[in-house]
């Protein structure tokens, strides 16, 4: 049976921030599913400034009926297959240097903030994959630390990641889960608009002006990075509504997703997941939006302006919500073949 480390400094399975928490801990499940031994790594305090999660996490083990050990520091529990540790920041590398001898991976999985140096400490010791979630320092620091194949989420970060030295750079898109049985609404032509995370990087400014230039249109924000709430507050057609971690609902409510980022976004999440609900996005032209947005949307240049934004919002249909189902449907697939044939297995 083959084993498989996944160590970062961010939060283990389930405590999710963002797209890169929800790829690796679907890659997790799903190789554990396959009979693969997987051990997950995290930390229950941010990488960054913020308070330290342990009670948190604890107390959501223990609503979940889920069974945990803590000791030293650390809390320990399986969660769908994947045994996950949790321990403070200044533990990462001891516990990574312990677990490489302990356990003797096959394979280390690692990305984001600190990954260069878990690179290159598990090179020495195991193959080791650095996954690039974006093309920030964040996302692409991970290379520093040398890690033997590096997995680029999309054919933007493959590019733009270039040919780093003693890493082979391959193309892995991130996996996704279809919908559940009756969670695809097609009836729904007038449903409300959809945006993620309103902040100034994701293009909350467009959505300024779009809320006030269309005031027949009814907007849903939901709260991504950090609550923005009190900047949507005063339009009556708007309803924020605060983060959440299961998004069928409100995919399933909307008739369209809109994605005005300002920035080169890696290939998100939201707007795969939208389209396997059926519902299209409206995306601007900006790093791997186009790559997500696929056959069943709209790419709209950077500086559209909102006259051109209110036009592809009324010209979509639902014909364009099956197509972007049906473009989609394509990245809900078993992912152990693509490992083994990116030769990340034992041979």
């Amino acid at each position: 049976m083959p084993t498989a480390l996944i160590a970062w400094r961010r939060t283990p399975p389930p405590f999710l921030i963002g797209g890169a928490e929800v790829t690796q801990q679907l890659l997790a499940e799903q190789l554990a599913a396959a009979g693969w031994h997987v051990v997950y790594l995290g930390a229950y305090q941010p990488p960054w400034d913020g308070p330290g999660q342990l009670a948190e996490i604890t107390a959501y083990l223990d609503t979940n009926h889920t069974p945990h050990e803590s000791a030293s520091g650390a809390v320990r529990y399986w969660w769908n297959g994947v045994d996950c540790i949790a321990v403070a920041q200044d533990r990462i590398p001891a516990t990574l240097a312990a677990l490489l001898t302990d356990i003797r991976p096959d394979i280390v999985f690692t990305s984001q903030e600190g990954s260069a140096d878990i690179a290159a400490e598990a090179r020495t010791h195991a193959l080791t994959a650095g996954i690039c979630h974006s093309v920030s320092g964040t996302g692409l620091g991970v290379l520093a630390g040398r890690p033997h194949v590096g997995l680029a989420v999309s054919e933007f970060v493959r590019h733009r990641a270039g040919h780093p030295a003693g890493t082979r750079m391959s193309l892995w898109y991130p996996p996704f889960t279809q919908p559940g049985p009756g969670t695809v609404n097609t009836d729904r032509d007038d449903g409300p608009v959809l945006m993620i995370n309103p902040i100034p990087a994701k293009g909350s400014r467009l959505m300024h002006g779009l809320i006030q230039a269309m005031p027949e249109e009814r907007f849903t924000l939901v709260e991504g990075w950090w609550n923005t709430a009190a900047e949507f507050r005063q339009y009556p057609n708007v309803t924020y509504v605060p983060r959440v971690y299961d998004m069928a609902p409100l995919y399933r409510s909307h008739r369209l997703l809109l994605v005005p980022s300002v920035v080169e976004d890696a290939f998100p999440r939201v707007i795969i997941e939208a389209a396997l609900h059926g519902v299209p996005t409206i995306g601007t032209d900006r790093g791997g939006i186009p790559e997500a947005v696929g056959t069943g949307g709209i790419v709209l240049h950077p500086d559209a302006d909102l006259t051109e934004w209110a036009a592809a919002i009324h010209a979509m249909n639902r014909e364009a919500g099956e197509r972007a189902r049906l473009d989609a449907a394509r990245y809900t697939r078993p992912v152990l073949p693509e490992i083994v044939a990116l030769g990340l297995t034992p041979t």
